[in-house]
């Protein structure tokens, strides 16, 4: 169908195989790890090393990742669950104690919300369940220790977030050496060269100890000093205790496709059920970005988070009903609601509040095997807390959680908050053949960036990099510049549009340009499509909001 916007570059084609991320380096590196004998998996872990590198401002080991593998011989989607769990000895008694409530909340940055870094585990798991066998964790990561050793030059979009995260990092803690992540105790402007040796030394202790090289000994103990010496609560033994967890992906189809998500405690399951909404709705025949679409798939998006801002918490913990959330015939239910004329009064759960950083690739190679990883410090540097000698800084992934005690997403000591990160993939109903290995990284965006570039592919018709180049909204509030019941408008979106959706109710914010566009996400999508002469073609895009490219062999 052809449509209005035209894509600001074209999409990447490619027979063999493919690597999109948000860095350049980073990209080539997955493309060196498949050159060498290495699969989708074993390229996805050195990309995700390789961007601790290159954007040590959005991701990190000291966060959590997770990804989605489709294994090509199975037609079968996989996943894993690499996110950390809270202090064992956290609770909510222990935070009313020291004044902290749901009306007083933690700050974000507080070392109380250092939850176990979960990346770590996540890279070695992702290798030994779906790597190639071919290549070791020290063929895997030896590209990351060559750049940190020998030093990367930074991006422009990169420089811009690692400065404005830089205060994190000087802030008066104890213990912290956030200077690790300076140069000359400043943030690196585009261009500059950025050496981190402390960074390649804790490559090298997984390198030569596999998990406990990061889980205990000196990586292990720099971690918990830093930690506890800022007041937070995590101990040697809450790192000893770390696993990651292998988890059937959730689904739903739509026109045709399967989408797949990871499970709670991931929010996948906001962009499945705004999909199964959606499905109720002719948004083709409504055009592109017009004002029925846009107000119907804000609406959609508002019911899901509406359940679930609730409903997601760790499973180990709390039951959540999937299945339930997941029934078309709620979201038929759902969809009646929604009225053509005007906004939503609104809804019972409340709405989503924006604020993060991370990173997403996705990685194909030449059986056809994907897999989309996601790796984040949460906010930016995370916590700000940086251990002695080991160059990356700790996420704050616990202020996810909820202070409210009938919250099912409530603070517990040993508990996986909501989690924003989401890898995406997407499969033909019926033969199981792949669609895409697609993500969108940007916290609660991340469901709505799934939701919209879905769309964009699967009812019009674009090709990857048009998906991602298309003007975006974003329901919530973030980057200081709307309200919780704003709707951001990404500039591009046609003013007269914006006009008639403020008339229907929505309180609209924008349009949004320049480095502000940061709040729309930065997606990363590969896509198999037959050539005239019936061979498969990789179609990549990568998102232009971030400094990354797409490439192929």
């Amino acid at each position: 169908m052809s449509i209005s916007f035209n894509s600001r570059r074209s999409a990447c084609l490619s027979r063999r195989d493919c690597v999109a991320s948000s860095q350049q380096l980073g990209t080539k590196v997955g493309l060196q790890i498949l050159k060498d004998g290495g699969n989708a998996a074993d390229a996805a872990v050195a990309v995700a090393a390789a961007l601790n590198v290159t954007e040590p401002c959005s991701t990190g080991i000291g966060g959590d990742c997770f990804c989605l593998y489709y294994d090509a011989a199975k037609k079968q989607v996989f996943g894993l669950n690499g996110s950390g769990r809270s202090a064992e000895s956290l609770s909510l008694e222990r935070l009313e104690s020291e004044g902290y409530t749901a009306s007083n909340p933690l700050p974000a940055r507080h070392a109380y919300n250092a939850t176990v870094p979960g990346a770590a585990a996540g890279w070695v798991d992702t290798i030994e369940k779906f790597g190639s066998g071919k290549l070791t964790m020290t063929d895997v990561l030896q590209p990351a220790v060559d750049l940190a050793d020998d030093g990367v030059p930074v991006a422009a979009i990169c420089a811009f977030h690692w400065q404005r995260g830089a205060d994190v990092l000087t802030q008066d803690l104890k213990e912290n050496n956030g200077g690790d992540l300076l140069v000359d105790g400043k943030a690196p402007q585009e261009g500059d060269v950025v050496k981190m040796p402390f960074l390649a030394d804790t490559f090298r202790a997984i390198q030569t100890q596999g998990k406990a090289g990061f889980y205990s000994g000196r990586i292990a103990q720099a971690l918990i000093n830093v930690v506890q010496a800022n007041g937070g609560a995590l101990t040697m033994e809450d790192l000893a205790n770390h696993r990651t967890t292998f988890e059937d992906p959730i689904h739903t189809s739509y026109r045709g496709i399967d989408v797949w998500e990871i499970a709670p405690n991931g929010q996948g399951l906001t962009a499945l059920m705004a999909l199964n909404i959606l499905e109720n709705f002719q948004m083709k025949e409504m055009g592109h970005n017009s004002v029925q679409y846009i107000h119907t798939l804000i609406e959609a998006l508002r019911l899901s988070f509406a359940d679930t801002l609730w409903y997601v918490a760790d499973p180990a913990k709390q039951k959540v009903p999937v299945q339930e959330l997941l029934s078309k015939t709620y979201a038929r239910e759902k969809s009646l609601t929604i009225s053509a004329e005007k906004a939503l009064a609104d809804c019972k759960r409340g709405s989503p509040a924006n604020s993060s950083d991370t990173v997403v690739f996705s990685v194909v190679d030449s059986a056809g095997n994907a897999c989309c990883f996601i790796n984040s410090n949460y906010m930016g540097f995370g916590t700000g807390l940086v251990p002695k000698d080991c160059g990356f800084s700790l996420q704050n992934r616990g202020a996810n959680f909820s202070l409210d005690p009938s919250h099912p997403n409530r603070l517990e000591g040993g508990k996986r908050p909501y989690h924003t990160i989401i890898p995406g993939m997407a499969t033909h109903m019926g033969s199981g053949e792949l669609y895409a290995c697609f993500g969108v990284m940007g916290g609660f965006m991340q469901p709505q960036g799934h939701v919209q570039v879905l769309l964009n592919m699967i009812d019009y018709g674009m090709d990857p990099q048009a998906a991602l180049d298309a003007p975006r909204i974003c329901i919530g509030s973030g980057y200081g510049f709307t309200t919780e019941s704003d709707v951001a408008m990404e500039d591009g979106i046609d003013e007269a549009t914006c006009q008639q959706l403020k008339a229907m109710g929505h309180n609209i914010a924008g349009p949004v340009c320049g480095h502000a566009r940061a709040l729309f996400g930065r997606g990363q999508i590969i896509a198999p499509r037959l050539a005239a002469s019936g061979e498969r073609v990789w179609w990549a895009g990568s998102d232009g909001r971030a400094d990354g490219m797409a490439l192929g062999n």
